[in-house]
């Protein structure tokens, strides 16, 4: 009889036990952001960044509670070659020196169908913030891993580097993958 009570307890308790929220912090090691823009007529150019951090909160009971935050600093930039790597950094551009972190913070994610979501938030670039909308598609997702593939596309005037405006396109195409596990909350949020 104890046996049974015990059992209806845990399957009545279960569900709340998989509704909590869960935290993944993002891994540096496997995620990457490029970068891609077309120049002088269609040249496509691009720039990766690395060692982003932050968290993924996902909560299965209220998808209002979901959040992404992400830091991504700037001096992780690599471009195709040296000399764009340096004047993406300087002050025509990321200005790394002054500004050396982008932050992305979700505002709202938004299910759209299975394993793919509308995220809405606000990116910080050269302490300039603007609204952003990623396209996201859940990878893999399970209590030890998460992946997810996300794209959007900024305006380079939006955020002051509209250098070289006859030149270079105004829109920046952004790929990022993202790994995470669970884990403690990322210590690096500054804003």
């Amino acid at each position: 009889m104890m046996r049974n009570i015990a059992l209806l307890i845990v399957i009545l308790l279960s569900p709340m036990v998989n509704a909590t929220p869960v935290r993944y912090a993002i891994d540096q090691q496997k995620t990457g952001i490029v970068l891609s823009w077309h120049a002088f007529g269609g040249i496509l150019s691009q720039a990766w960044l690395r060692g982003v951090t932050g968290d993924v909160i996902l909560d299965p009971a209220n998808e209002f509670n979901d959040q992404i935050h992400v830091t991504i600093p700037v001096a992780t930039l690599v471009a195709s070659n040296s000399l764009l790597t340096w004047q993406l950094k300087s002050d025509m551009f990321f200005d790394a020196a002054r500004y050396p972190t982008i932050i992305f913070i979700s505002d709202r994610v938004v299910t759209l169908q299975k394993d793919h979501f509308r995220v809405f938030g606000t990116l910080n670039v050269r302490e300039i913030r603007r609204p952003v909308i990623l396209d996201v598609m859940l990878k893999e997702h399970n209590l030890a891993f998460l992946a997810l593939h996300a794209t959007t596309a900024i305006s380079r005037a939006s955020f002051n580097m509209d250098r070289f405006a006859l030149v270079v396109d105004d829109r920046i195409a952004i790929n990022i993958d993202i790994q995470a596990r669970p884990g403690r909350e990322s210590t690096n949020h500054a804003q």
